[in-house]
């Protein structure tokens, strides 16, 4: 009987384990100062406090959890001998990892809804996108994520598990750890049809909104009009495509396999790459966040000078 899983997808140290390891620290410590940093700026700063960059902080807070729920499992593997991971550990991070990513799912769904009325019905805007409807929102959100996986995961916790234990994947996830199982796992077929609901459901309501912004500011007779409100929602669209590209390829291939090359590469574009480019598309590339920061610096500044 199985009772923990071989990550045997990582290098050893000395195959190379630490030219891995110093460049995934760098991006996890980038993520998690980035993030921490919208949420703080967000919180301080006045000028931020609408909607959406409400949303944009939630996302940020979510981002933290989400890439801690896999990266440093993935540092301890490629400078450890025990590539190890325990049965309840692993569910427990499919259980966090798929949470905190269907959260994040149905955040950017509520984004794409702000920006809609903000875009399409602007008089009614501040009437609708209340402070009471935010939190509503982002309460429904968790709700919706932190539920949705139980089920699964508590039938996966009641399988036999026996033979290999090798997992070929850069953390514990449904298909690969269900492989391992010694019985029938035919189920797995509604695991797959829960996750393309899910994620369907989100694409579609943000295409959906995406479509009518886009109608609706081409009919702006001012140019400077357009490209103020196609800025507003260039950083969500781009996240958006990033996020729920790379989980589609991911979740939506039904009978469809890739090779451990593909599948590692596809696994590590929305559990690296796109928790490390929000912050920069969402802070760098903002005018807004950015003079948020610069105005929270230079207060820090004077208040150092003031307690000298």
């Amino acid at each position: 009987v199985v009772t923990e899983f071989l990550f045997s997808i990582f290098p050893h140290l000395h195959e190379g384990g630490l030219l891995f390891f110093v460049p995934l620290l760098i991006v996890y410590v980038f993520i998690i100062t980035g993030n921490l940093v919208i949420v703080i700026v967000v919180q301080l700063d006045t000028a931020l406090r609408t909607p959406m960059y409400f949303f944009i902080s939630v996302l940020s807070f979510l981002e933290i959890w989400y890439t801690t729920t896999t990266i440093p499992k993935m540092l301890s593997n490629l400078v450890s001998e025990q590539k190890t991971i325990s049965l309840a550990g692993c569910l427990m991070q499919m259980y966090f990892f798929h949470s905190l990513g269907i959260t994040e799912g149905c955040v950017l769904t509520a984004m794409a809804i702000d920006r809609y009325i903000a875009i399409c019905h602007p008089l009614r805007y501040p009437t609708i996108m209340t402070p009471r409807l935010c939190i509503q929102l982002t309460a429904g959100s968790c709700l919706c994520g932190f539920l949705l996986v139980l089920p699964e995961i508590a039938w996966m916790a009641t399988l036999p598990f026996c033979g290999s234990n090798q997992i070929h994947q850069i953390f514990c996830d449904f298909t690969p750890v269900l492989s391992l199982a010694c019985t029938d796992t035919s189920l797995v077929v509604i695991v797959d049809a829960i996750h393309a609901v899910e994620i369907l459901a989100s694409f579609l309501v943000i295409a959906l909104s995406y479509i009518r912004i886009i109608v609706v500011i081409l009919a702006m007779p001012s140019a400077e009009g357009r490209h103020k409100a196609f800025s507003t929602c260039a950083a969500h669209l781009a996240v958006f495509l990033l996020f729920f590209g790379s989980v589609a390829v991911m979740y939506l291939r039904f009978s469809a396999t890739y090779s451990v090359f593909w599948d590692t590469t596809i696994a590590a574009t929305f559990v690296i790459l796109a928790p490390f480019l929000n912050p920069i598309i969402y802070s760098l590339r903002n005018k807004d966040m950015k003079d948020a920061i610069g105005r929270l610096l230079r207060s820090q500044k004077k208040a150092d000078r003031a307690g000298r």
